[in-house]
């Protein structure tokens, strides 16, 4: 029988890195609701009451978008109400940002890449974890589930910031896996003077009601509660979001795809349009794997894309299977249209890019790029 470990990580919407992710979003979002082809490339970064937001919106009004207002309607969506520091109204928003509209011909040109990348994508067949890997598809459901605790159990306490790890085995047994979660830790920002211990028993029910829900899609997985369930094992977590620690847009780019099992690419998705080479890159490359696994040529596939400046198209430099094994996946690759105009005209989900920072760019089968109406 061989043992495998598989971790895996998810921060709630109140984390700071995510606050900013989440701010970069929705500039990209305003950017886009008043020019399709907006050019946006935007870094965040927040410390205790301060946000410091700099880089370019270049498209029709740009210098319409309020971006105080949508920056203090992230924090406050995502608990930085009263009693939680920094509160949105509190919040001081620093900006360095060239806003204004394209340059003449500017549009045409961003059909071509204006940067190099390197992109990875990867799909397996598991249909149920949307061709995740397990341990990011449940980690995922779990911090969904632990963040839905604030509004339901308000005598908790519970604060905007959080975290969840988990480790999982999988045992493979005459190519039989079985999956197990192993340890779980979680980190969620609470009062001192509130219950822990009311807190540990409502993450364990949450925790057996999201295993049981998740095994009973996925068989492979057991339905056992961890061996290990730690909850703010560093002692009382009072202090969080952006006073406990800074945050920067991009910096949670592994959770924002696939968890620690598959390598990342280059540049953040947050804070850029779909014209832009990194953000286009890896959602092509996630499309391609999937369309490689529904093909059939292998139940896991890693995609790696390469984009020079001035590039109309990603460059397919690598396509290989779960063993490390290339592809002869080149005709099939060619089929499939991995042009910035592609990426830049369909891409744009007709949800909030608030959410999808959040939340991860493959945790709805729905999103654009997760389709393959056309190819």
């Amino acid at each position: 029988m061989k043992l495998i470990t598989h971790a895996a990580e998810f921060v709630l919407p109140g984390h700071p890195d995510k606050l900013c992710d989440a701010v970069a979003d929705a500039l990209v979002q305003a950017a886009l609701e008043q020019e399709s082809r907006a050019l946006v490339g935007v870094e965040v970064a927040a410390h205790r009451s301060h946000l410091y937001i700099t880089g370019r919106i270049g498209c029709k009004d740009a210098t319409s978008i309020d971006v105080e207002a949508i920056a203090r309607s992230v924090y406050r969506d995502a608990g930085y109400t009263p009693g939680w520091i920094p509160q949105a109204e509190h919040l001081q928003v620093v900006t360095n940002l060239c806003l204004g509209p394209l340059e003449d011909g500017e549009d045409t040109f961003r059909e071509l890449s204006d940067d190099q990348a390197i992109c990875i994508g990867y799909a397996n067949d598991l249909e149920v974890c949307n061709h995740l890997p397990p341990e990011q598809w449940l980690v995922q459901r779990l911090a969904r589930a632990i963040n839905q605790l604030r509004s339901q159990h308000p005598e908790l306490g519970l604060g905007p910031d959080g975290k969840v790890m988990i480790v999982m085995s999988e045992s493979i047994k005459e190519d039989s896996p079985r999956l197990q979660l192993e340890a779980m830790n979680v980190s969620l920002q609470q009062p001192e003077q509130n219950d822990a211990i009311a807190l540990h028993r409502a993450i364990r029910l949450v925790t057996e009601r999201v295993l049981e829900e998740a095994a009973s899609s996925l068989s492979s997985l057991s339905a056992r509660l961890p061996d290990q369930l730690t909850v703010n094992g560093a002692g009382t977590f009072e202090v969080g979001g952006p006073e406990g620690d800074n945050g920067l847009s991009g910096k949670k780019l592994v959770m924002d795809a696939y968890g620690p099992r598959v390598p990342i690419g280059g540049g953040a998705w947050s804070g850029k349009d779909f014209f832009k080479a990194d953000r286009a890159g890896g959602l092509h490359a996630r499309r391609l794997a999937k369309a490689l696994v529904w093909l059939g040529l292998a139940p896991e596939v890693y995609v790696t894309l390469g984009w020079f400046p001035g590039d109309r198209e990603a460059r397919v430099l690598q396509i290989t299977d779960h063993l490390k094994r290339p592809l002869a996946a080149a005709r099939v690759a060619s089929w499939i249209d991995l042009s910035l105009k592609r990426s830049g005209e369909q891409f744009r989900s007709n949800g909030s890019l608030v959410e999808l920072a959040r939340w991860g760019h493959f945790s709805d089968a729905q999103l654009p790029w997760e389709s393959f109406e056309r190819l």
